[in-house]
């Protein structure tokens, strides 16, 4: 919904081709080059470095070769279908924004707003389209970031707007700009203020960071977590798979992991359970056709992030392989595209990759479910032989299930966890790649 101009790369005055760069934008995690959309000369930049702009808005002026043609740049790929965000939230650097720009054609969408609170282009379009005037509009609650109006927020609005629109006359109008703090919705309490003293260091959190911590405490505050744990007996798939991996090296030329064997099992116990493949959208319930996995990868930087296997239910074994490697290359190397971290319908953490046996993670939203898969231990354990019970040496691991009881309640969360547990119980150590 909004993307943060992070540097031009052309200046005023250049000579531009058409699919040329022209800036750098972040949009959530990913820093992405936008290409100019026709060629000829930059003539005006409209938004400076550190501006957050609203998809679809203008951001900049081409002159072309035949005549003077005003072409707008977009900030940021408009996504094909409106985005679920948190509460209609969109990421933000929490740098100023900038004021509402004027369309391409010239003409001012409506009047400037008295409150000073901003209303991106669609939502002034709306307002427009249905004969809302500002003053109307500033009174319309919103429920994105500072209190903006989303379209949400507009749809709900118009859907119960008396006839002839809201008598604006009797309602006071707004004394001065709100406060971001004002603005804002409730949300959790105010954190305890930290005792500093001259030997500690302060370290400002960088973009992703701020991201990161915003989306977890929606997070926390939008779903109920309930979390489910299962121990599962993975020995079949060490023994089976330091059998092929050499083999499988040389014959695909990259190594597989216990990650992709895993995501295959979750895919499968998702088509038994095709409830946890659900959405959340107010009081309705999302049901997704594509298994989408999003599989969180830890960054140099420490941050994490989370590309996406899209389709992940139509892939082989050796296809997750490959997947899961390039996905985990693209995002150390910084070259993950926006189309890469959309569309996850369900999410996997390795937290055995960091020594833990266990964790609690976090859903990532707008899904209802995570799983966090623990390190493989080699642990005592009984089995049952022919001869009767014995003590072995087997390889386990944990599976920790978070899900969101609004929508998942315990017998699906814990039976799903559970059947996870069964498919990596059975693997065949006889399979073939």
């Amino acid at each position: 919904m909004e993307g943060t101009i992070l540097s031009w790369l052309k200046q005023e005055g250049d000579t531009i081709e058409a699919d040329e760069s022209v800036l750098e934008v972040a949009t959530d995690k990913v820093d992405t080059e936008v290409p100019a959309t026709h060629g000829g000369v930059l003539k005006e930049i409209l938004v400076q470095e550190g501006d957050v702009v609203a998809v679809g808005a203008p951001i900049a002026k081409i002159e072309t070769d035949a005549a003077v043609e005003d072409a707008a740049v977009p900030a940021a790929p408009a996504p094909t279908e409106e985005p679920k965000a948190v509460n209609g939230q969109a990421s933000s650097n929490g740098q100023a924004t900038p004021e509402p720009v004027a369309a391409a054609s010239g003409q001012a969408i409506l009047e400037v707003p008295q409150s000073g609170r901003f209303y991106s282009p669609l939502v002034m379009n709306m307002a427009k389209e249905e004969g809302v005037a500002m003053q109307e509009l500033e009174r319309i609650p919103g429920t994105g970031r500072e209190g903006r109006v989303t379209k949400k927020d507009m749809l709900a609005y118009l859907k119960n707007r008396p006839a002839g629109g809201a008598d604006i006359a009797q309602a006071p109008a707004p004394a001065a700009a709100p406060s971001p703090a004002a603005a804002q919705p409730a949300r959790a309490p105010q954190a305890m203020p930290v005792s500093i003293s001259g030997e500690d260091e302060i370290i400002e959190m960088d973009r992703m960071r701020k991201m990161i911590a915003e989306r977890m405490v929606d997070s926390k505050r939008i779903s109920p977590h309930v979390t489910s744990f299962v121990e599962a007996d993975v020995t079949e798939i060490v023994y089976w798979r330091n059998r092929v991996k050499q083999t499988f090296k040389e014959h695909e030329g990259e190594p597989i992991t216990f990650t992709p064997i895993f995501i295959e099992a979750i895919v499968k116990a998702m088509k038994d359970y095709p409830m946890m493949n659900i959405q959340v959208d107010g009081n309705n319930i999302v049901k997704k056709k594509d298994i989408n996995i999003g599989m969180a990868v830890a960054l140099p930087s420490g941050n994490l992030i989370v590309p996406v296997i899209h389709k992940a239910d139509q892939l082989s074994l050796i296809g997750l392989t490959k997947k899961v490697n390039e996905l985990a290359r693209k995002a150390r190397d910084n070259k993950l595209t926006p189309d890469d971290l959309q569309g996850g319908t369900y999410t996997v953490s390795n937290v055995g990759s960091f020594g833990n046996v266990m964790g609690t993670p976090i859903i990532m939203q707008p899904q209802v479910g995570i799983m966090a898969l623990g390190a493989v231990q080699k642990k005592p354990s009984v089995i049952e032989t022919p001869a009767g019970d014995a003590i072995a040496i087997r390889h386990k691991m944990f599976l920790s299930h978070s899900y969101d009881h609004r929508v998942v309640d315990g017998s699906l969360g814990g039976m799903f966890v559970r059947r996870v547990a069964d498919y990596l119980e059975r693997f065949d150590l006889k399979r073939e790649l």
